[in-house]
């Protein structure tokens, strides 16, 4: 009879995961973007972090935002997949092959693109925290979220924040 509740929980809660990676996928995605430029990289990426998730789940405190409980393990895989082995190392190439998709498809503004490839300059130098910031502050996160997802305080969020847009705006 345990068995069958066994069963019958599992079942529970593998929809439960579905349903929840289902409308959060987008995150995946994002983190797996920003770490990983090659296609076959961002795939790796993208499994590593559901199959993470899905290990993961069993602590999941529901009393907590499952948002921001995706993006901390989510960042996590990814830090520890861009410093797996040296055969990363191609995920700080330049996207300048890649900014076709970026760019608009009825007629391409040169300035624009030039703008693009240097953001993208800039993202692929960040150590992994910035990277990390960035994505969060750019995906319009709240200090706070952000804090709670990196384990940081929201102080040390906004400095990191003003430091890295006054560093935007010197570089680009």
């Amino acid at each position: 009879m345990e068995q069958i509740a066994s069963m019958a929980g599992d079942a529970a809660r593998k929809e439960q995961f579905r349903e929840l990676i289902e409308r959060h996928r987008k995150i995946v995605f994002k983190v797996a973007n920003t770490y990983a430029w090659q296609v076959e990289d961002r795939d790796e990426l993208a499994q590593e972090i559901a199959a993470q998730l899905w290990r993961a789940f069993p602590g999941y405190d529901g009393g907590r935002p499952f948002s921001t409980w995706m993006y901390r393990i989510a960042l996590n895989v990814a830090i520890s997949h861009v410093r797996g082995s040296s055969h990363r190392l191609r995920h700080s190439v330049p996207l300048d092959q890649d900014l076709h998709d970026l760019a608009d498809p009825h007629g391409s503004n040169h300035e624009t693109d030039q703008q693009v490839r240097a953001l993208h300059r800039f993202i692929v130098q960040l150590d992994k925290l910035n990277r990390a910031l960035l994505l969060l502050y750019l995906e319009d996160h709240s200090y706070r979220e952000i804090a709670d997802i990196l384990g940081i305080t929201e102080t040390n969020v906004a400095t990191k924040i003003s430091r890295l847009k006054q560093r935007i705006r010197n570089e680009i």
